[in-house]
């Protein structure tokens, strides 16, 4: 089991030292019992990632681009039956859009994971900028 506030803590200094080129900033949310509950970083372009990880090993990698072109992208691992032809169930990524499902190969060291899915919205918006 992973200590929850910690690894958001290091995964929000990983993101504004390695990535400061595309993370704005970062907050941690709590629930309403005070409970670390997702990390929140604010991408250059308007868009945001929300970083999900609970004490029973769910993650989600969810970059929410919505407001910025109307694409979603996001890697995890919630088992829903709908994608159990997917060769890395429960592992899946969603490719821009909820709906467009195919396998993911994230890693399952949390901060190894953390990296490549920046490198991905990095790589992306690099290659996307007029």
């Amino acid at each position: 089991m992973i200590e929850i506030l910690s690894l958001y803590k290091n995964l929000l200094n990983i993101a504004v030292t390695e990535f400061k080129t595309i993370v704005e900033s970062g907050e941690l949310f709590y629930s309403q019992s005070n409970i670390p509950w997702k990390l929140r970083l604010y991408i250059c372009d308007g868009s945001f990632v929300d970083i999900y990880y609970s004490v029973k090993d769910k993650y989600s990698y969810h970059w929410d681009r919505r407001l910025v072109n109307n694409k979603v992208y996001r890697h995890d691992n919630a088992p829903h039956k709908k994608w159990e032809n997917i060769s890395t169930f429960p592992k899946h990524f969603h490719n821009g859009s909820e709906d467009a499902v195919i396998s993911s190969n994230m890693p399952d060291n949390p901060e190894d994971a953390f990296k490549e899915f920046l490198t991905f919205v990095s790589g992306h918006i690099k290659k996307n900028l007029p």
